[in-house]
């Protein structure tokens, strides 16, 4: 019979950082509202999460890289809003930021977490922030609190063997 290692939601140990970018503001802040939210109904004290704001989505990923080296948080969960114009900046900010924030994820020892929205239009992207798609910042807050955990189950089962 195979065993499951996987996430759960129970109350973590731990401080939350949430990176987020000021641009496009009337959108991300409404994911911060998202994350901070699901983080404390799942037992996260206020005073246990730290918001971070860089100008923008670009910026993220140096952000997060640099919260995850301090070594002061169990998760990161990276939030932004990029919107498609007529210009191909989309294409580069959408994509650098991806690539960056899995790279910081890939080698951070805290969990990190993608909330960043790449939308072709503002109606995308409000909808995706609480308006009718749910909010992709709560969604990116509980997949950091399951990351947590799984990390907290994964280092418990590593320790057991060292014994």
């Amino acid at each position: 019979m195979p065993r499951y290692i996987e996430g759960d939601f129970l109350p973590p140990k731990g401080r939350f950082a949430i990176c987020v970018a000021r641009f496009n503001a009337f959108i991300t802040e409404e994911l911060v509202k998202g994350a901070v939210d699901t983080l404390v109904r799942h037992g996260v004290a206020d005073g246990d999460i730290d918001v971070y704001r860089c100008p923008g989505t670009y910026e993220l990923p140096a952000l997060t890289r640099r919260v995850a080296d301090s070594r002061t948080y169990v998760g990161i969960i990276t939030l932004g809003a990029v919107i498609r114009g007529g210009t191909p900046h989309f294409d580069y900010v959408a994509g650098e930021s991806a690539k960056g924030i899995g790279t910081v994820a890939f080698n951070a020892t805290a969990a990190v977490t993608f909330g960043v929205l790449t939308c072709d239009t503002v109606e995308q992207a409000i909808d995706r922030a609480g308006v009718k798609a749910g909010n992709k910042g709560a969604e990116a807050a509980a997949a950091c609190i399951e990351m947590v955990n799984l990390h907290v189950k994964l280092a418990a089962l590593t320790e057991g063997k060292r014994s």
